[in-house]
């Protein structure tokens, strides 16, 4: 069991929305600071970073995903110019309490861990290439933190014994769908997988996003997502590998607006009885009645040359026109005058 008491879970009745700075901001503190203050301005839960410490988690070796830097001659050397300094963490929290956002950062080694640790993250974002380290993720667990996984590249008994883990050690769980393609085409989004996760774990589902649009976040919505989470750009023109994958921070904010209009449709199902009910008073403006098309004396056979149907439904309904049709008028009406029972031979 953990030896921590557990954090109180995340996005518990909403879909919590995740900004992911990632590295868009190409090891530049104050892009740092601003991106936390534009994912406020945009309405975000949440803002998340990657701790990389180059040292404790990459060799020299490690190859390019795809080669962009034109400063960096090797990955490792681009890990090590996207370190932050403890104090810059801890800024970078504070700065993230401040604009009342949950502060999170994946971190991709112990070190990484314990730095976050230290600092004090609101739960732990694992990577999809970190599900399998279990001593990173024995320690995230001893937290009692909520554990977030990214399902991106696991097959599913990897994704097993994980979630596994998280469960008999009593930590918050949430899985999140996620395609380590960039940008993901829809076709590799796997929407379908939100409902068969949350089946097959019980715990909060949701979507990790890199398709660059904000289709695919509220689509998850519509399906009932707990978590979204997207990379977040100043423009997708800016420099780095993930901007194609981002949202702009005004897409952003489009996202926000969105997903919590889906969640309040959601979470207020309509009873189409009640509904009719409520519109009564419209019912009567826009539907029709039965009503006199000429001058009529009394006697006067009704046909659908001299009866007919108009606005507005406070006379005899529509529906009885058939029922009226070869009956006679016990009074002379003038022409516009919406039928009763009483007026009927």
């Amino acid at each position: 069991m953990n030896s921590a008491s557990p954090s109180p879970p995340l996005a518990t009745g909403s879909c919590l929305i995740i900004g992911e700075v990632a590295q868009a901001h190409d090891g530049s503190l104050g892009q740092a600071h601003a991106y936390i203050d534009a994912i406020a301005r945009a309405g975000a839960d949440a803002v998340k970073f990657q701790t990389h410490i180059a040292a404790a988690e990459s060799t020299p070796a490690e190859p390019w995903r795809v080669k962009f830097s034109y400063q960096d001659a090797t990955r490792y050397e681009y890990w090590k110019r996207m370190e932050f300094t403890e104090p810059q963490w801890l800024e970078l929290k504070r700065h993230a309490d401040e604009r009342k956002l949950l502060f999170l950062s994946s971190p991709f080694s112990l070190e990484a861990v314990e730095l976050l640790a230290r600092i004090g993250v609101s739960a732990w974002k694992v990577a999809s290439g970190e599900i399998s380290n279990g001593p990173m993720l024995g320690r995230m667990l001893a937290t009692g933190r909520p554990i977030i996984l990214s399902s991106g590249m696991s097959p599913l008994d990897e994704l097993d014994v994980a979630a596994r883990r998280v469960s008999e050690a009593g930590n918050d769980l949430t899985i999140l769908q996620c395609a380590s393609i960039y940008p993901t085409p829809p076709e590799k989004l796997g929407l379908n997988l939100l409902s068969e996760l949350r089946a097959r774990y019980g715990c909060k589902v949701g979507l990790s996003d890199h398709s660059g649009t904000v289709f695919a976040g509220l689509a998850a919505a519509a399906l009932g997502a707990d978590m979204i989470e997207v990379h977040v750009t100043f423009s997708r023109e800016s420099f780095g590998p993930d901007a194609p994958a981002s949202l702009t921070t005004s897409e952003l904010r489009q996202l926000v607006e969105g997903t919590r209009f889906i969640r309040t449709a959601l979470d207020h199902p309509v009873n189409k009885d009640q509904m009719a009910g409520e519109l009564a008073p419209l019912r009567n403006l826009f539907t029709k009645s039965i009503a006199t098309l000429v001058d009529m004396p009394a006697g006067t056979l009704l046909n659908d040359q001299n009866i007919g149907l108009r606005k507005p439904g406070t006379g005899m309904p529509a529906s009885r026109l058939a029922q009226v049709l070869g009956r006679k008028l016990r009074r002379a009406l003038p022409a516009g005058t919406l039928l009763a029972d009483e007026d009927l031979a």
